[in-house]
């Protein structure tokens, strides 16, 4: 059911809807040696540390027009960070039509909207194969959202914030709202895709497959890089470094990393 400016349906008391995108990032690297392993997790906590993690955020509670009530935020030893924003309602200045339409969300424009209840959070977990040289990083980010604004249209910036291989999207519309009339409203908004909240450009650069429940309202997108480059894998020097051979030999190691964590499935641990 789709609803333009002029057909807002008018509620009976807040909308009480709860809307939830979860955002999971992996960046993948080839570390052959302990020393190249420790220099990329460095590498990695000085780049996504809670600072920046924190401004990540806070920047997207822009987006969507929340008031940040809270900041908790922590670096780990020995590597990884999280933050936690408990977000209120913002003041209402506008409620733009792009709030009813799939389309990518702003980066980062001051767009102000409804929105209570609701929090934001950030995880990271740095991680290592002990034999095979593969270093990954992954980034999880959850934007959970009670009112008129959907969390999708933070995505856009999310994309833009981190360097990825990989990406795999949830979006959840949960409870149920009512009109002034008592019916239920089990979504407020049309959502036929994740991807129809991600740039045209962006999407280009990936192979996507979707898995979406229409009737319960669970979507699903996750995304894989399209071209691989060696050198965007190797840490500290370029293929030209290495054998035809080593390169063969790293690039289906990499390639195989992605694919498994792709597809959600072990598929060959040998390198032949």
């Amino acid at each position: 059911m789709a609803f333009s400016e002029e057909q807002r349906i008018t509620l009976h008391g807040f909308n009480n809807l709860t809307k939830s995108l979860s955002f999971n990032m992996y960046d993948i690297c080839f570390t052959k040696t302990k020393e190249e392993r420790e220099a990329y997790i460095e590498y990695i906590d000085e780049q996504y540390n809670s600072d920046r993690l924190t401004y990540i955020l806070n920047t997207v509670a822009d987006i969507i027009g929340a008031h940040v009530l809270n900041t908790a935020k922590q670096d780990y030893v020995p590597q990884g960070a999280s933050v936690t924003l408990l977000v209120s309602e913002g003041p209402i200045v506008e409620v733009p039509t792009e709030s009813y339409e799939e389309s990518p969300g702003p980066l980062p424009d001051n767009v102000v909207m409804q929105l209570d209840k609701s929090h934001i959070t950030v995880h990271t977990y740095p991680e290592y194969h002990p034999s095979e040289g593969i270093s990954t990083f992954r980034a999880d980010i959850d934007v959970s959202t009670c009112g008129e604004i959907s969390p999708l249209k933070a995505l856009n910036y999310l994309i833009h914030s981190f360097d990825t291989d990989i990406m795999t999207i949830d979006y959840r519309v949960r409870g149920f709202t009512r009109d002034i009339h008592g019916n239920k409203l089990f979504i407020d908004h049309e959502i036929n895709s994740i991807q129809n909240y991600i740039p045209d450009e962006i999407i280009a650069q990936f192979d996507m497959i979707d898995v979406n429940v229409y009737q319960e309202n669970i979507f699903h997108t996750k995304c894989k890089l399209r071209q691989f480059d060696l050198n965007n894998y190797l840490f500290g020097y370029t293929k030209d470094a290495l054998s035809d051979e080593e390169q063969k030999e790293i690039a289906q190691r990499l390639k195989m990393e992605q694919d498994e964590i792709f597809y959600g499935k072990s598929i060959n641990n040998t390198v032949h």
